[in-house]
């Protein structure tokens, strides 16, 4: 048996879209740290390179969460977010020595008001 058809369908979903989340957000924000002489285009090229993982992760994850996990495409969209924030702010505090503040929690409640419209039965 392959040990993927052993998780359900939507966690399979949340895993890779947190897998895609970590390769999008070194794409979008690592090289401030770490390309932040570096021209431009390197920078560019690197961010492409690392976000492609980021494709071949979100991709599948999209395909399951739609076509086999039912979930629509505004829960998508939105567990997509949550989980955006999710690994953005340990990515800020860890990697870019950001300090922790209020406001993320404020936008996580946002977050959680998003998710509650969005999943509620209609």
């Amino acid at each position: 048996m392959n040990v993927l058809q052993s998780i359900p369908l939507t966690v399979q979903t949340v895993l890779l879209l947190i897998g895609s989340n970590l390769f999008m957000t070194f794409a979008w924000y690592g090289h401030l740290k770490n390309l932040a002489s570096s021209p431009l285009y390197v920078v560019v090229l690197v961010s492409w390179g690392i976000a492609l993982f980021e494709y071949a992760l979100q991709v599948p994850a999209n395909r399951i969460g739609f076509q086999q996990a039912g979930l629509s495409l505004g829960q998508l969209k939105i567990l997509q977010e949550v989980i955006t924030l999710a690994v953005f702010v340990p990515f800020a505090m860890i990697f870019m020595k950001e300090p922790l503040k209020l406001d993320y929690l404020w936008a996580a409640l946002c977050m959680v008001g998003a998710v509650f419209f969005i999943f509620r039965a209609n």
